[in-house]
């Protein structure tokens, strides 16, 4: 579909019409969907010469995510130096694909080097550019690291969000650290935050996983208040393991509650409910 796309950019500048910078940017998100790197860095570099088109901050954006997302973060120095002789500004985007490019390559000297051209460009190093560096980290199975940016954030007066706990909290249930996701879970809750589904799915999922069925149970209610079901399979799991610790009664009650106010699956339900009796 992307050689698709090129031919006819091709086609309409051969056949006399003008090709834009906006016509530009849509060929180069079209390669980045379709996860064709090399491409998109073949067009950047080649398009807009070839075809009289100056690129924009856009353009400029989108050739630097295929540049980080195949890890060749280091080429992007030299579109900064191309975007300032053009005259164009860079934005937290620009700088934060950068950041999480580095994280990924495990280059933390360049993220260094990355923050301080965000000062020297006067664009603030704020709650979402944190975000996406916790992110990272998290990905990358490194979440105290991230955690330690959290702390970092406080230290500054920066406001986490609740994007930046959904982050963590998935991170350290993915490493297995219950207790710290938990302890996070509660102090995003205190703060005020507002966890949203995925959070609430994944701490009922991963305590479910980890043993913590009271906790899971807990966390399933208060999910389930707010009209938000973890998917059947977590559901029918936390029934289960409710029943092999005792809490048969705890089990009816969610079933109950489950069929009540969400009717899909409830023929699956009645199945296990009767296995219960």
């Amino acid at each position: 579909m992307l050689n698709r796309a090129v031919t006819v950019f091709d086609e309409f500048y051969n056949e006399g019409f003008c090709r834009s910078t906006k016509s530009l940017n849509a060929l180069l998100v079209a390669g980045l969907i379709a996860k064709d790197h090399v491409e998109v860095k073949r067009i950047f570099m080649e398009f807009p010469q070839r075809y009289k088109i100056d690129p924009d901050l856009e353009t400029y954006n989108n050739a630097i995510k295929a540049f980080c997302e195949s890890g060749s973060s280091n080429s992007v120095y030299s579109i900064l130096v191309d975007m300032k002789k053009g005259g164009v500004k860079p934005n937290a985007t620009t700088f934060g694909t950068l950041l999480a490019g580095f994280y990924v390559e495990e280059k933390y000297e360049d993220v260094g080097k990355v923050l301080n051209l965000m000062k020297e460009y006067g664009i603030p190093v704020g709650v979402n550019t944190y975000n996406i560096r916790i992110q990272t980290l998290c990905i990358l199975k490194k979440s105290n690291e991230a955690k330690t940016l959290l702390h970092g954030m406080l230290s500054k007066g920066i406001n986490p969000n609740s994007v930046t706990y959904n982050h963590l909290i998935h991170g350290f249930c993915k490493e297995g650290n219950l207790e710290e996701a938990k302890s996070l879970f509660n102090s995003m809750v205190n703060r005020g935050l507002e966890p949203d589904s995925n959070c609430f799915f994944n701490m009922v999922h991963f305590l479910c996983q980890g043993g913590d069925f009271e906790a899971a149970l807990k966390i399933c209610k208060d999910s389930m208040e707010k009209k938000w079901v973890p998917k059947f399979s977590t559901m029918k799991s936390l029934v289960n393991r409710l029943v092999t610790i005792s809490k048969v009664e705890e089990a009816k009650e969610l079933i109950k509650n489950v069929k009540k106010k969400f009717s899909k699956n409830a023929d699956l339900w009645d199945e296990i409910e009767k296995g219960l009796l």
